[in-house]
């Protein structure tokens, strides 16, 4: 297990150990979807390319914010962000997201897959964090569930 820094977070080293392993899961996972959205972004096609175009932008932007505060707790807890491209395709849970597509729908269904999968491993990281003893970070992680829950339902919409 990796060491962690000083810190006057009253947090217990275990409580911290255990969310910081979380976080950085969750941080791989949410770089890996960055790049995925960014992937649909810059090559989507089709009928629906402005509306498309347009929301994957709003969608990583939004997981910018997740990706930074998510870094951020784990720095808090006195961990280090294992975020580098090396760092997150090795520890990604996502499946590769396929290059070659061009297909608006065939784009969201591929993100709405990795999106769902994100938002399962999010759930059971709440749960995870909460039995560890750390609320702030479970809270967290409930904040990014919420986050991807709506992400989801937008992008299964375009799917009915």
């Amino acid at each position: 297990m990796a060491k962690l820094a000083k810190t006057r977070n009253t947090l217990g080293e275990n409580a911290r150990l255990t969310s910081v392993g979380l976080l950085n899961a969750a941080l791989a996972d949410l770089m890996d979807l960055t790049n995925a959205v960014r992937m649909a972004h810059w090559n989507v096609k089709g009928p629906q390319f402005a509306a498309l175009h347009a929301k994957f932008e709003e969608f990583y932007d939004q997981l910018g914010g997740a990706v930074d505060d998510t870094a951020e707790r784990i720095v808090q807890l006195g961990g280090t962000p294992a975020g580098t491209t090396q760092q997150v395709g090795a520890a990604t849970r996502l499946a590769p997201y396929p290059a070659d597509l061009k297909d608006g729908l065939a784009h969201v269904a591929a993100l709405a897959d990795r999106y769902g999968a994100l938002a399962a491993t999010s759930r059971e990281a709440i749960d995870a964090a909460a039995e560890a003893g750390d609320a702030d970070t479970a809270d967290l992680f409930t904040a990014t569930s919420r986050l991807l829950d709506k992400a989801l339902w937008m992008l299964e919409a375009h799917l009915a």
